[in-house]
């Protein structure tokens, strides 16, 4: 959460609801994906949650235009982000999965090696080629 909010508070603050959330619905968890998965998806919905209601409730300042596409600013943008996680969704894995772990997850490629029993550099390559077929993606669509 740190490396998507940039403030220790605020992470920390989710990171404390996201668990707690996850304690309330553990009888949702389907088994269907790995619980960090899980648990790193509550965590994202639970961000941007808290995001909409400070845009509400305190207008943020404008933020400087970037040339090009910066995909983690992106994810921190409510509307785009619905968008990036359509795209996202739509990746085979282990894309997906790698993606979500090393971004949301905050893993780092050792984990996320450790994980699929992979190499260090198996985890960075897969990753990088998420980010590139992400990226792709949304490039194709502003045109």
């Amino acid at each position: 959460m740190l490396s998507l909010s940039r403030d220790e508070q605020i992470a920390e603050e989710i990171t404390q609801e996201t668990f707690l959330k996850a304690l309330k619905r553990i009888e949702q968890f389907r088994g269907d994906c790995k619980m960090s998965v899980w648990l790193c998806q509550i965590a994202k919905n639970t961000y941007f949650s808290y995001m909409d209601k400070q845009r509400r409730y305190a207008p943020m300042a404008e933020q400087e235009a970037e040339a090009g596409i910066n995909l983690e600013q992106k994810l921190i943008n409510q509307t785009e982000a619905l968008y990036v996680h359509k795209v996202l969704h739509g990746l085979k894995e282990p894309y997906k999965e790698v993606f979500m772990l090393r971004l949301f997850g905050e893993l780092s490629f050792d984990h996320i090696s450790q994980i699929f029993g992979r190499t260090e550099s198996w985890a960075r390559v897969t990753y990088h080629r998420a980010r590139m077929k992400i990226q792709n993606l949304l490039m194709e669509d502003k045109r």
